[in-house]
Parts: C-alpha cells; sequence; structure tokens
C-alpha cells in the first residue's frame, strides 16, 4: 500500500495540471446549473455537458468508462449513484445529483452536486442537507498526514445523529491521471481507512452518499450501473476533489455559483 501510495504524491506541477482540471470541472457544472430544473430531461443535461466537453477541447471521463454510456451520471430521488441520463423529465419536488468527470490534458477533475427542484419534500431537503454538510465536516477534519479513517469519524456521527444513513458499498477514491486511484476514501471508518494516510500532493474525492433511510443498495440489474436505495426512500450526494497540501485539504473543485460551506438548502 505505502509503494501504491507514493505513485499518488504530486510535484507542484502536476498539483497545478489538476488544479485546472477541476476549475474545468466546476466550470462546466455552473454552466449546466442554471438548466437542471423542471422539464428538462436528463439526456438533455448529458448531451449539454458532452458537447460543453469536447467543445472545449477536453473529455468526458465517464463516457465509456466500462462500457457506461453517457459523458455524466444523474441520479433522481431514491437513486444513489450511476443514475443512467435518459427520456426522464425532471418535475418539481425531484432532487438529482449530477456527477461530472472531466478529463483535461489528461487530467481529473471530479465532482457532484445534489440539486433541489422546487418545493421537495422536508425528507428530501433534510438528507439533502446532510450530505452537503458531512462533505465539509469530512473536508474540515483532514490535516496533512491524518488517516483515511478521519473522514468516516466526521460522517457516520454526523448522519446517524441526524437519523440517517451513510452508504458503504460506494466510496472515494485516489485521483489524478487515472479516474480511480488507491487509496479508497470510504466515508465510514474501516480497518484499511485506519491504516492509509492522506500525505501532501495526494488528490483524493470526498463523497458522501447519505440515505434517509435503511443504507442497503441494490444495483439494477437491467443496466448494470443505476444505483438505488434498498427501501425506496431518497438519497443525496455531494463531491468535491480534494488536494492535500502541507497546510492541509484544497478544494479544487468549488464552484463560483454553487453552495459553499455553511449553505442552507
Amino acid at each position: 500500500m505505502l509503494t501504491k501510495q507514493r505513485k499518488l504524491i504530486l510535484s507542484e506541477t502536476q498539483r497545478d495540471m489538476m488544479r485546472a482540471a477541476g476549475q474545468a470541472n466546476a466550470a462546466l457544472l455552473d454552466y449546466v446549473r442554471p438548466h437542471v430544473k423542471p422539464g428538462i430531461t436528463t439526456g438533455k443535461i448529458d448531451q449539454m455537458i458532452h458537447d460543453w466537453t469536447y467543445g472545449h477541447g477536453y473529455r468526458a471521463a465517464t463516457l465509456g468508462y466500462q462500457k457506461y454510456p453517457k459523458s455524466c451520471c444523474t441520479s433522481v430521488n431514491e437513486v444513489i449513484c450511476h443514475g443512467i441520463p435518459d427520456d426522464y423529465e425532471l418535475k418539481e419536488g425531484d432532487i438529482i445529483n449530477v456527477d461530472i468527470t472531466t478529463v483535461v490534458d489528461g487530467w481529473h477533475g471530479d465532482q457532484s452536486e445534489t440539486f433541489l427542484l422546487g418545493e421537495v419534500s422536508e425528507e428530501k431537503r433534510a438528507v439533502t442537507q446532510c450530505a452537503f454538510d458531512c462533505m465539509h465536516l469530512a473536508i474540515d477534519a483532514l490535516t496533512p498526514g491524518c488517516r483515511v479513517a478521519t473522514i468516516g469519524e466526521a460522517v457516520v456521527p454526523e448522519a446517524e445523529g441526524r437519523g440517517f444513513t451513510v452508504v458503504r458499498e460506494y466510496v472515494g477514491h485516489g485521483l489524478g491521471k487515472q479516474f480511480h486511484l488507491d487509496p479508497s476514501i470510504p466515508h465510514f471508518p474501516n480497518r484499511q481507512s485506519r491504516i492509509d494516510r492522506l500525505f501532501p500532493g495526494m488528490c483524493f474525492t470526498i463523497e458522501p452518499m447519505i440515505n434517509a433511510g435503511s443504507r442497503y443498495t441494490q444495483c439494477d440489474k437491467a443496466d448494470g450501473w443505476t444505483v438505488r436505495t434498498k427501501d425506496g426512500r431518497p438519497s443525496a450526494q455531494f463531491e468535491h476533489s480534494i488536494l492535500m497540501t502541507e497546510s492541509g485539504p484544497e478544494i479544487l473543485t468549488q464552484t463560483k455559483d454553487g453552495p459553499k460551506k455553511g449553505h442552507k438548502f
């Protein structure tokens, strides 16, 4: 594991490449943001993301990744992650997570955001707020060289204290010239996360998936991608790409127009 972790330590030049990828990804999310509203289909959102990405000379990391067919993931209501854009038309009261990963000069910027469409149920609003707050609590808890478990130790008590649960089957990951790298970044403490550490120069994602009900998941057997809550209750997620620096964590994918730390939905 130490050998794998050393491969993730980025030089100053490489850190700047990751910053550029993160900023491009954030700009894309801001571009699509005004269009994520009732009446648009998830397929149209995907087409906008595809056109912007390739129009700028970048690449969508998800397109063709392990045969995934689209340029983003759109996960609506009880869909936890990996929802495939299609002809579903968003409606008032939906929540939708838009997850995008842009490859810029070979480097990956990765983030997601959950959008509330009009007047949503109190349960949907609360679970979205919890996911957002948990992400920022985890980021704020990080220090150079800390254990990966620091993330789960921040997320689990907060989520469970609000009556929600943390998904365990899907986790964050190291990030760089590859989409998914070591170390794994679970949002709950486990044996390996108590061993792995986050050293300056490492990039990774923090992306807690919070369920309103049971933490258990089920993957759609037909498409092999779409992951839903087993009990059909809503789920929400936020994700940032993080660079650990000598002075602490740096968010690489902060949007100009999206919610900032402390935002209330």
